[in-house]
């Protein structure tokens, strides 16, 4: 299927898009620009400027929204208050937030990579309510989509320049043996999200497409798009089965009038509702 343009080409680096009802429906970051966008009901979009860098939101179990800074994290207590600081997880410069998610137990995984992204030198780590941080992943180079498995038994995580989709199993709330689901014949695996029967939708950039992998790692399902630079992807809309899609015209040599665009499809299985941070 192809999906259809919903904005203008908006962002230079759109990312992270989330659906909650609790900011009214969907948000999604230009990452670089550091603002956070807020897609209202009649079309319109706001943008809020939250730093150098907005790398992935999600809302907060008490009300409000926490937002990945370029080093640390900004929490909000309303759904359209801005953030205030909280605090910075490293001091090192050449290292950024990339993607994020939650956890089952409420805690927030982090995701980063290096502004040159040398191998190694990112880090996924997880979050808890009172701000404890622990470092699930020591040595990777782009940290990407991560999302669990509808039993939560399963977390599928993209480490870009792997070009796969791994998989842990969620032991206690821990992520042990992981290992290769897919390991993708185009483009660079990027932000992902699984839907409500296990399906994985991986968002695969300069591939132009989001594909749909079954529990077993066959494709079933897949979304083309105009641009190249296909960033993330979740599922949400009033039934669940909208599929939104994020691009990018970041550091593109031949111009895509829709690169930076946010997109749409129509899917037949729907999403699951987002986690929130407990903290």
């Amino acid at each position: 299927m192809r999906a259809e343009q919903l904005t203008d080409a908006l962002c230079y680096h759109g990312e992270g898009p989330v659906w909650a009802d609790a900011w009214g429906g969907l948000r999604w970051v230009d990452m670089l620009a550091g603002d956070v966008l807020t897609l209202r009901a009649d079309g319109s979009v706001d943008r809020l400027h939250v730093g150098d860098v907005a790398a992935f939101v999600r809302p907060r179990t008490a009300g409000g929204w926490v937002v990945a800074t370029e080093r640390g994290l900004a929490r909000a207590d309303e759904a359209d208050a801005p953030p205030t600081p909280w605090f910075d997880l490293w001091d090192d410069p050449s290292v950024r937030m990339n993607e994020g998610g939650v956890d089952g137990e409420g805690r927030l995984w982090a995701g980063t990579m290096g502004y040159d992204r040398v191998p190694g030198s990112a880090r996924l780590f997880r979050v808890d309510a009172g701000g404890g941080v622990t470092t699930l992943l020591p040595s990777v180079t782009i940290s990407n989509g991560i999302d669990l498995s509808p039993d939560g038994r399963l977390a599928y995580y993209d480490d870009t320049p792997t070009g796969r989709t791994d998989v842990f199993d969620v032991v206690d709330g821990e992520l042990v043996d992981r290992r290769p689901f897919v390991t993708h014949d185009v483009g660079h695996p990027d932000g992902l999200t699984v839907d409500a029967a296990g399906n994985v939708w991986v968002a695969l950039n300069g591939a132009g497409r989001v594909r749909c992998h079954a529990p077993d790692g066959e494709v079933v399902d897949e979304v083309e798009l105009p641009v190249r630079l296909v960033t993330a992807c979740t599922l949400g809309g009033p039934d669940g089965r909208d599929l939104f899609v994020t691009t990018s015209r970041e550091d593109l040599d031949d111009p895509e009038p829709a690169a930076g665009a946010l997109f749409r499809a129509r899917v037949a299985v729907p999403g699951m509702p987002v986690r929130a941070f407990a903290g």
